[in-house]
């Protein structure tokens, strides 16, 4: 049988996932990724302070500077997937998402300096909320809707 009259042609066995990366794709796994690589940094910043430092409670510093670099592996690892064009990847990067947006609006409630990055943080959130439903996006990394499973 030829490559002609072959049922299988290439161009019908490769995934929906095959093929260049979307920008849109790219930039959410960056947005991800920046916001895991933020918790990280303040993970560490915290733990060293509560160690180094003369905390209320010692204890308490370091199981929040713990706490937040084990947070920080939930972002990471999507952004990760997100990059390999992983369908698994964006659920956990939209419930990073979801989780900063009530982080968000406290920081803004605050009188302090946390307010600016209450902003900053709300416009990251929501941009990578935009990018992760975007059709490009679905469709990059195979992901079907109700009742649209493949055959």
């Amino acid at each position: 049988m030829s490559s002609e009259q072959s049922p299988l042609a290439p161009e019908t066995t490769a995934p929906d996932t095959a093929g260049p990366r979307p920008r849109r794709l790219t930039y959410a796994a960056a947005l991800v990724g920046l916001e895991g690589l933020a918790l990280l940094v303040g993970g560490v910043w915290i733990l060293l302070l509560g160690i180094t430092g003369d905390p209320d409670d010692r204890q308490q510093a370091v199981t929040g500077g713990v706490t937040l670099m084990v947070l920080a592996l939930l972002p990471l690892l999507a952004a990760r997937g997100l990059l390999g064009q992983r369908g698994w990847s964006r659920g956990p990067a939209v419930i990073t998402q979801l989780m900063a947006l009530p982080v968000a609006y406290n920081l803004l409630q605050a009188d302090s300096m946390a307010i600016p990055a209450g902003i900053a943080l709300a416009a990251v959130a929501v941009a990578a909320l935009v990018l992760l439903v975007n059709g490009e996006t679905t469709r990059a990394l195979g992901i079907r809707g109700p009742g649209n499973a493949q055959k």
